[in-house]
């Protein structure tokens, strides 16, 4: 699918957030000069074709009290990988799950899970529920924890013209 003027508009009007206010898509849809419908179907196509891949909130874990977060990172079996991987991003307290390649000889890992918790003894725990998922798969494991907070964002467009 390609994108067309409206899409693109729609993008940069969506991608800082959704208004904070009762009927957040009415509004912008107004601001836009399209009916709410329209939005939340072009809406639908983008993601339907992977223009883009989801609207949803994210909450500062800071804030809700989560201020020991742990990047697990999991040397596990390749053959495994697959099987396994889907069960661990699925656990309630990971918030991000991915395979990257391994960086040998230094960096064996290729399995990696952002998990959240009040303590790092809470993280610990956690950590210990992904053990004993990965069973026999799991060579090796350790944990990165956040010393700073950086802003995230996700892709932004610039704006035609800007």
């Amino acid at each position: 699918m390609t994108i067309d003027a409206t899409d693109r508009t729609i993008i940069e009007a969506l991608q800082s957030g959704l208004p904070l206010v009762p009927a957040p898509y009415a509004q912008v849809a107004k601001e836009l000069g399209l009916t709410e419908d329209d939005l939340t179907t072009r809406l639908a196509a983008m993601k339907e074709s992977g223009v883009i891949r989801r609207i949803a909130a994210a909450p500062n874990h800071y804030k809700l009290g989560m201020t020991a977060n742990g990047m697990t990172v999991w040397n596990v079996e390749d053959a495994s990988l697959a099987r396994i991987g889907p069960k661990i991003g699925a656990l309630p307290f990971v918030t991000h799950c991915y395979e990257r390649p391994r960086a040998l000889p230094d960096w064996p890992y290729n399995l990696f899970a952002m998990v959240h918790g009040s303590s790092r003894e809470e993280v610990e725990e956690k950590r210990l529920q992904i053990v004993d998922l990965l069973g026999d798969a799991l060579i090796a494991s350790d944990t990165l924890y956040s010393t700073r907070i950086l802003k995230k964002t996700g892709l932004r467009l610039r704006k035609k013209g800007g």
